[in-house]
């Protein structure tokens, strides 16, 4: 795929989430996707693997959080991988308070899916990893 094929399919991703929630974003990943908290956004930072892995993910923001969503604010590619800073935006359940992290989100594709997201706290974070400078 292209990087253009590639970015595409990233915001397709994020659109069938927003519209879907979680099982919208499901056709978009590997059976093999992976994605790891790291610790500098977790209390307890955990691999998650698979569609099944995708959804423990989300149901843990869910476990203290009425609605979490991920908005991106730009696609920018990077060969075979899209970064995508935005934030991770949640409404807490006892709350009702609306909360948003900051987040750059570094998708890996092969052949037309998601394979693995890697999570940084900053873009230049993200960027410095790929080797890339904005």
């Amino acid at each position: 795929m292209t990087e253009e094929e590639n970015v595409a399919l990233i915001r397709r991703a994020y659109e069938a989430l927003q519209r879907d929630g979680v099982e919208g974003i499901i056709e978009f990943i590997d059976p093999e996707f992976e994605v790891e908290t790291p610790a500098a956004l977790a209390v307890e930072p955990q691999v998650y693997r698979g569609p099944d892995g995708v959804r423990r993910w989300f149901d843990t923001f869910l476990e203290v959080m009425d609605e979490v969503n991920l908005e991106a604010d730009e696609f920018i590619p990077a060969g075979d991988r899209v970064v995508v800073p935005g934030r991770v935006v949640a409404r807490g359940r006892d709350s009702g308070i609306e909360t948003g992290q900051p987040v750059t989100q570094v998708w890996t594709i092969r052949d037309g899916k998601g394979v693995r997201m890697d999570i940084y706290a900053e873009k230049q974070e993200a960027l410095r990893a790929l080797g890339l400078a904005e």
